[in-house]
């Protein structure tokens, strides 16, 4: 379900039906908006006088209300007023600059990005939103939110019970009504593979099965894809950056566990996967708790740790190693060990 741009003249009418909650902002976004753009104001306070004016050329002396666009959003009622496309766009990477360029912005807005897994995958694709990237996202995950995902993902316990995809799909055109989120609740399945896939510039996969993220970085190497996978590892993350867009005869996983299909993963024995998990992850990366904790699962834990601020900085390394694979820019495949406590270690 996509948010309904609603037309002026049905304001009234959509609010006394519905008994929308609306929200209008519009008047403090114009300031924002001016501001920005008369960066000279920024010591000088007094521009009553000035932004009076900027407002009148932007409204055209007629009702503010009529400006810019109105969205509704059926999932929570709520009928909000938004600045243009365009304005939207500028005033919400504004502070991107000069971080990053005008042109670099409009790259990565036009990029097509997919996810894979909203757990730690709902970090990524919240981030990449947030940094004003991807206008057209895919995401997928079959599953639905749980109590014990709480003490990962940005959302609070109201969203138990609902799915993944559906929560990060109306936070993400919340942030961005203008984007376009194609939504997989089913996840990746055989049958939709090609669509997921389809013009996607990079893959962003966050999976939990060995057998999904074998068979998208098949799928992935055929159409010259990318992939960027963040592990939560402790507070830390280990980062698998998979280049198939400029060598097609690249290994899954870099070559970690050979060059493995899917035909051999399902000959495998349950009694060798941990094994063959352990060697996708890093074991010489993996934290000592972590690593003890593996043997632990079914029989004093229900399944592997994962902190909040690991799950947090998974979105962040995704963010930047998409953002430099599309603009171009130096980045190195592999596996990448982001270790926070030999960061910040004082031994």
């Amino acid at each position: 379900m996509k948010p309904e741009l609603i037309q002026s003249k049905d304001l009234k009418q959509v609010i006394e039906a519905r008994k929308a909650s609306v929200i209008d902002v519009y008047r403090e976004l114009l300031e924002d908006l001016f501001l920005i753009r008369n960066p000279k104001f920024k010591f000088d306070k007094n521009y009553t006088k000035e932004l009076e004016i900027f407002i009148k050329q932007h409204t055209g002396d007629g009702d503010m209300r009529e400006s810019g666009s109105w969205f509704y959003f059926p999932w929570n009622n709520q009928l909000v007023h938004y600045l243009s496309d365009t304005e939207h766009q500028e005033i919400r990477t504004t502070r991107n600059r000069n971080l990053i360029t005008n042109d670099e912005q409009r790259k990565l807005r036009d990029a097509r990005i997919a996810v894979a897994g909203m757990s730690v995958g709902s970090h990524c694709a919240l981030t990449l939103n947030m940094m004003g990237m991807s206008r057209h996202i895919k995401i997928a995950d079959p599953d639905t939110l749980s109590a014990s995902n709480m003490n990962r993902v940005r959302y609070d316990f109201t969203k138990v019970g609902q799915k993944k995809t559906s929560v990060a799909k109306e936070y993400i055109y919340q942030m961005d009504p203008y984007g376009e989120v194609e939504e997989y609740a089913e996840g990746v399945t055989p049958e939709n593979i090609d669509k997921f896939l389809q013009n996607i510039d990079v893959l962003v996969e966050e999976t939990d099965h060995l057998e999904t993220k074998i068979f998208l970085r098949e799928e992935a190497r055929k159409r010259g894809i990318p992939v960027v996978m963040a592990t939560d590892n402790g507070d830390g993350v280990i980062v698998d950056i998979e280049r198939f867009d400029l060598d097609k005869d690249t290994y899954l996983f870099n070559g970690l566990i050979g060059d493995i299909t899917l035909d051999e993963f399902k000959s495998f024995s349950p009694e060798e996967l941990p094994r063959l998990a352990t060697k996708i992850a890093g074991a010489e990366m993996i934290v000592p708790r972590m690593m003890s904790s593996l043997a632990e699962v079914g029989k004093t834990l229900y399944s592997w740790p994962q902190l909040g601020d690991a799950a947090t900085l998974s979105g962040v390394v995704v963010a930047f190693a998409v953002k430099q694979i599309v603009l171009g820019l130096p980045i190195r495949s592999g596996k990448i060990d982001v270790n926070l406590e030999k960061l910040f270690s004082n031994s």
